[in-house]
């Protein structure tokens, strides 16, 4: 028999206004990769979070190594070698990458041989050699405030191994990734199962699972489907188990019918803070009825160039919206202009987290009729538009409506956005990563609503660094590269592997 180090038992979590977990039972075994699948909001963080002594639960019982256990904080969990990496990093930004590490179990030592200090040299110099052992290259002197995410992940990573983890959770480890970061993650969890650690990965993402994991369970609103060998089972029937309905994995898709030019942008620059250019003189048109989507490998520019349309970020040359030059106008005036815009960062641009969900999904109306009327809120306005946008798009929340959005999951703060931004019904949609962080049922929902709002006549401009995306939704594709649009062309003419090769800055096909 396989030696279990870690059992579930019946495990019962409620919040107000919902029951996460209902009675789940899961047991891992010493070595594997354990997956956790699941739709947004099906309980999957908080199971895990109680392993981890964030929680803990109303019903059930613990196992670690055979033996019951009551975790009672992160702490605690550490003292059991049970390490996690969460969604949203935990770290400290303007402390170097050693300083995280070590933070509440720094070594000590002697200054002048009798007052105790940090030490930092010696801390730097085994961060390094960790970093090294488990090919987690990073630079410890480095602030946290000047590395990207991919490095920030491995950070966290190097915090449960600095902490001798054996047991290790990564909850949704990929949804900030590029695809060649992703496979990178994937190839460092394959090493840390086979140096005998044990993963549970918390994911919704299915061609991971097929890659990593050993076996997976299923959770679908809160309980447990079933539990299945990886190796033995297709992605069709875990995505039929995970959303509880038949799954199309493919986008169908009408033929276009384009208008009158809604967005015009003509030689477009964007310089960041250095005064460096990140996007360098570019030009394209939108139409009415037409997805226009950008590929690119992360970095290229395409976000600051969403910006930039938006009025997020300052630019040299032209913004047209139907005509109209909107080059000097502020982010409000734009979006009354008509421009909805779904960015990238959903925590850092697009909502206020510690606002409730119906003040987020009136964010950009809160100030005209029926929110307000003579300078006066009017929260039955706000109630009604809530209750019907969380119903119309499954958002899903502990207290509905009044759930501070801090508290709900990453793919539920996406569908909020999504839906106040729709709402707005306006003339130009753009969407930057529209599905990261989404479980597959909530991709396939966003995958028809764009075509819908193509189909009525919406001109959308979409931005993704999901190739398989672009190639599915997209009428015409413009390919980025260090800043330059290199290309543009209708979808149809396009083969992945030429749009591809424009992505890595192959001019000539």
């Amino acid at each position: 028999m396989d030696e279990f180090i870690v059992e579930m038992r019946n495990i019962t979590k409620r919040f107000p206004g919902i029951v996460a977990n209902d009675d789940v039972s899961i047991a891992v075994k010493k070595g594997e990769v354990f997956a956790l699948l699941g739709e947004n909001g099906a309980g999957k963080s908080t199971l895990m979070s109680m392993l981890f002594g964030m929680y803990e639960p109303d019903e059930g019982e613990i196992l670690v190594r055979g033996e019951k256990v009551k975790i009672s904080s992160p702490a605690h969990a550490t003292q059991l070698n049970i390490g996690m990496v969460h969604q949203h990093f935990k770290l400290v930004e303007n402390y170097t990458i050693t300083e995280n590490i070590v933070l509440g179990q720094e070594p000590r030592s002697r200054f002048l041989g009798f007052l105790p200090a940090v030490d930092i040299k010696g801390s730097n110099k085994k961060i390094a050699e960790l970093s090294k052992r488990y090919g987690l290259e990073v630079d410890p002197k480095k602030k946290i405030e000047d590395i990207n995410v991919s490095t920030r992940q491995r950070v966290e990573i190097l915090k449960m191994l600095y902490r001798e983890a054996e047991i290790l959770i990564f909850d949704e480890p990929t949804a900030v990734l590029t695809p060649q970061e992703i496979d990178f993650l994937l190839d460092i969890i394959r090493g840390l199962r086979d140096s005998g650690k044990t993963i549970i990965l918390i994911t919704h993402k299915l061609e991971e699972i097929k890659k990593v994991a050993d076996r997976c369970a299923v959770l679908c609103r809160g309980k447990l489907v079933g539990v299945m060998d990886v190796a033995t089972t297709s992605t069709k029937t875990m995505a039929n188990m995970m959303v509880g309905r038949e799954v199309s994995f493919g986008i169908d898709k009408n033929p276009a019918n384009f208008g009158e030019e809604v967005l015009r942008v003509e030689k477009l620059t964007v310089k960041n803070q250095d005064g460096l250019s990140v996007v360098k003189n570019v030009s394209f048109s939108v139409r009415k009825g037409e997805i226009f989507a950008i590929a690119g490998v992360s970095g290229n520019g395409q976000t600051e160039l969403a910006d930039a349309v938006t009025g997020l970020l300052n630019s040299s040359g032209k913004v047209f919206l139907q005509g109209k030059d909107i080059s000097g106008y502020d982010v409000r005036q734009r979006t009354l202009e008509g421009i909805s815009y779904i960015p990238e960062d959903r925590q850092a641009v697009g909502l206020v987290l510690d606002f409730s969900l119906e003040e987020n999904l009136a964010l950009k109306e809160y100030f005209k009729e029926p929110f307000c009327k003579k300078g006066v809120l009017h929260s039955e306005a706000f109630d009604e538009q809530g209750e019907r946008l969380v119903k119309e798009y499954d958002i899903r929340s502990g207290q509905g409506i009044k759930t501070i959005v801090r508290s709900m999951s990453g793919g539920n703060q996406q569908k909020a956005i999504i839906a106040r931004e729709i709402e707005l019904d306006s003339r130009l949609m753009i969407f930057v990563q529209p599905t990261r962080g989404l479980d597959i049922g909530a991709i396939e929902n966003i995958h028809k609503q764009i075509l819908a709002l193509r189909d009525a006549g919406k001109a959308i401009l979409l931005i993704s660094l999901e190739l398989d995306e672009i190639i599915g939704l997209a009428d015409t594709i413009g390919v980025m590269y260090s800043g330059e649009m290199l290309n543009i062309a209708p979808a149809e003419t396009l083969s992945t592997n030429q749009v591809g090769e424009y992505m890595m800055g192959v001019k000539a096909v």
